[in-house]
């Protein structure tokens, strides 16, 4: 799957795969605690959000997935990201997204992740994986309206996390 075409189009989104010209818009999404405290480290330093970016550009190369930056088609706005990583506590490769407050409810976190999960399962991936705080209902709804299930949980810094799985 490593040659297959990496961006990804839907009928409002365009999906990027990292670059670092999204280095800035990237470090504004990953300080915001609105959309990254919900993710599994946190909030950003810009240091981090480009090391991160850096990773990223080379898990694509490694993999030939990874994540993408989503933007709105007709306005080229930034929206924020969606893609499949690695989960650093073994737990597989796991879809996740996280755009700005303003896009919720406008179904562009469905869109995309449908999209990046597509391509994941179009790569080759059996198993895809996704992890919800229990109290994150919007999170919650985007992964059951994709069509994944509830298959398992853990506790995370107090918290209930749902774990959520698509197979092939």
């Amino acid at each position: 799957m490593h040659g297959a075409p990496r961006t990804l189009n839907t009928a409002r989104l365009s999906l990027l795969p990292p670059a670092p010209e999204q280095l800035p818009d990237l470090i504004r999404l990953k300080a915001d605690e609105a959309v990254f405290g919900f993710m599994l480290h946190g909030v950003r330093t810009p240091a981090r959000t480009k090391e991160e970016l850096e990773d990223d550009i080379e898990f694509w190369l490694v993999r030939g997935y990874g994540t993408w930056s989503v933007f709105e088609r007709e306005t080229g706005t930034f929206l924020g990201i969606c893609g499949l990583m690695e989960r650093p506590d073994g737990r597989g490769v796991a879809l996740r997204f996280a755009l700005w407050p303003e896009c919720r409810g406008k179904g562009y976190a469905r869109e995309a992740a449908a999209a990046a999960l597509a391509f994941g399962h179009r790569a080759g991936l059996k198993r895809i994986i996704a992890v919800a705080r229990e109290t994150n209902l919007s999170s919650r709804g985007v992964l059951t309206d994709i069509g994944m299930r509830e298959c398992g949980e853990f506790r995370h810094q107090g918290h209930r996390m749902l774990v959520f799985e698509s197979l092939r």
